[in-house]
């Protein structure tokens, strides 16, 4: 690495760290055992509920959070040193909040607590003598990042991952973000297109594909799936498809009544399911864990005989990757990126998404047949070394950041 290499790399979400998004810790990790210095930066403090392990409650000691910063004379003085180190940059960032705001008093007033944050951050990564800002989610904390960037002069990058944010992309500028960046990290070959219709032309060699990866050494003393034990793991939320996965277990029971599903994670979705499960008699084939640590979720990949997930949207879930690298066949929705990921027939099986039938079948399948489910995992585990391990993935990143021709 060069001598401009060395300094510091910062890091920002709108919360760090989370135990959902457990990959951008482990791409941090990956990141400083190649060498490089990175800062992690977050809007706003993690809920203790997140703090699920070690290394979480390690990174959060760790993290410079904005919000509990930005006290009143803090903040002044942030902007204040801002505005007279650059006026010109200065005034450029407010504008740049002030037209990127997607309409509204509300939004309006939203852009401008961005700039406000915007200015804490900058002070900080000045401090810090940051030589480059990365993103992960494009959305509120991206907009920080920009202006950020706009206000300090440090160049900015993001990870795209979608799919919420191909929902709404005018509202987030996606394009403006795009436009601004040194480089956009894209997810899989789905978000890089998604990018592209979102973007002009002449910014499309921005659009590097770099998965998010998984550390396969993490996932050792395989047992073959022989059993019934089935695993989710994410949000407890609409669009992770878990009533469809519910429907489908009470057309399977009667033919597998050893069948038990355990799915770890929580949300404001979790006491409508509970009642879910309650009514349709399924309480002694659903735990309910909530949120664990990485180390634990292993610990119920490598017990569990099938990983399920019937999400309605996704980029391509981390998820997967580690129960593929589990050596556990998979049965999951065919959209979005999940497809580059997992081979229908191959690595697991791919389902029609809100078809519990099509579900319920694709899993009987798997847990009906022993030695195709043993051989699903080898293909899974294969394809996670070859292209979603996470120590060449970020080889890829940080070669991205440290490339100052990058356009």
């Amino acid at each position: 690495m060069t001598e401009t290499s060395e300094q510091p790399i910062a890091y920002l979400t709108g919360e760090y760290p989370r135990a959902t998004d457990t990959f951008i810790q482990r791409e941090v990790a990956a990141l400083r055992a190649q060498g490089r210095e990175v800062i992690t930066c977050s809007v706003r403090r993690t809920g203790t509920e997140h703090l699920v392990g070690d290394e979480q409650k390690a990174e959060a000691a760790n993290t410079f959070y904005v919000l509990p910063a930005a006290r009143l004379v803090h903040l002044i003085l942030c902007h204040f040193q801002a505005l007279l180190r650059s006026p010109k940059r200065y005034f450029r960032a407010l504008w740049l909040a002030l037209r990127t705001s997607p309409g509204g008093i509300k939004a309006l007033l939203f852009q401008l607590f961005y700039f406000a944050e915007a200015g804490v951050l900058a002070a900080h990564l000045r401090k810090k003598n940051v030589r480059h800002l990365h993103n992960h989610i494009a959305k509120s904390s991206c907009t920080v990042a920009m202006l950020t960037s706009e206000i300090s002069g440090i160049p900015y990058s993001f990870t795209l991952h979608g799919p919420d944010i191909f929902f709404a992309p005018d509202h987030w500028r996606l394009d403006e973000k795009i436009a601004r960046a040194r480089f956009v990290s894209c997810i899989s070959h789905f978000c890089r297109s998604q990018a592209m219709a979102f973007s002009d032309p002449r910014h499309w060699s921005k659009l590097h594909i770099v998965h998010c990866g998984v550390d396969p050494d993490r996932y050792t003393n395989f047992e073959d799936p022989m059993g019934h034990n089935l695993l989710f793991v994410g949000r407890l939320a609409p669009v992770k498809g878990l009533p469809i996965l519910l429907r489908a277990l009470e057309t399977l029971v009667p033919d597998f009544p050893k069948l038990h599903l355990t799915v770890i994670g929580d949300g404001s979705g979790r006491a409508a399911l509970e009642s879910q499960v309650e009514t349709a008699g399924l309480t002694d084939h659903v735990s309910f864990a909530g949120y664990k640590s990485q180390s634990e979720v292993a610990e119920a990949l490598i017990a569990s005989d099938l990983f399920v997930l019937p999400s309605f949207a996704e980029g391509v879930p981390v998820v997967l990757m580690e129960a593929m690298a589990a050596k556990r066949p998979v049965v999951a929705t065919q959209i979005a990126g999940i497809p580059e990921l997992v081979t229908d027939g191959g690595s697991g099986l791919l389902v029609p998404p809100g078809d519990p039938d099509a579900l319920a079948q694709a899993i009987a399948k798997v847990i009906g047949n022993p030695s195709r489910a043993t051989g699903m995992g080898i293909v899974g585990r294969a394809r996670v070394e070859a292209a979603y391990d996470v120590t060449k993935e970020a080889l890829r990143l940080g070669a991205l950041m440290d490339d100052e021709g990058t356009p």
